[in-house]
């Protein structure tokens, strides 16, 4: 399945942009992939595009994904107002692996479709000088492929366990539960020629997204 959908991504991508740079920042849960997003673009003056967010809003009544997911399931994953309600959508799907798998179908090729979308009309306008693309599964989805780099964001154990503790409230057992469920550290590092180690302070990692910037601006 995730041959199909590699294959259908291959046909719709584009060439590289134009008038842009563009950036896949990935890396695993906890590691402070929002903080580098928030950054890129407060700070340096980018377009940022978050997947998790895309996905939610293509959701919303009249998104790419709201008709079909409401025709694959019904009307049982509404909410009064219409809207999906995501909590008896996961419920529904995350214990059967059919299930699950017919909505990843539907919802990862839309998402990736927007996200192109967005990425041409920006070199279409060359409004921004660079745009960045956070996905956690980045590297599976073949927008990678279509980056002009891509950076790793990293943080070692104990300052992800730490965050995920402050930020969502988990033990110390999910967060190494939900860990060890992703990608392994040397398959982000292998992938991606940028990393940013985002362990210490806000300046630490400020200054080492400032120099990746730089470079790949200078190019």
């Amino acid at each position: 399945m995730m041959q199909n959908r590699k294959s259908h991504n291959k046909k719709m991508m584009k060439k590289r942009f134009e008038h842009i740079k563009t950036i896949g920042v990935t890396g695993g849960v906890g590691c402070g992939k929002s903080l580098v997003m928030e950054m890129l673009e407060k700070e340096f003056g980018g377009m940022v595009i978050l997947a998790d967010l895309t996905a939610h809003e293509l959701m919303q009544p009249g998104g790419e994904s709201y008709r079909q997911i409401f025709l694959e399931f019904g009307k049982k994953i509404l909410a009064e107002d219409s809207t999906i309600d995501r909590d008896r959508l996961s419920a529904l799907v995350f214990g059967d692996p059919e299930k699950l798998a017919r909505l990843n179908e539907i919802t990862h090729p839309n998402v990736i479709t927007e996200i192109m979308r967005r990425l041409q009309e920006a070199d279409q306008a060359a409004c921004v000088p660079f745009a960045a693309v956070e996905a956690a599964l980045l590297l599976e989805s073949g927008i990678a492929e279509e980056m002009d780099t891509l950076w790793y964001i990293y943080a070692d154990v104990e300052t992800r366990l730490r965050r995920l503790q402050e930020g969502r409230g988990y033990s110390p057992e999910k967060s190494r539960s939900v860990m060890a469920k992703q990608r392994k550290e040397e398959d982000f590092r292998k992938a991606c020629p940028v990393v940013i180690d985002n362990s210490g302070s806000v300046e630490e990692t400020r200054i080492q997204v400032r120099a990746a910037l730089e470079k790949l601006l200078c190019t």
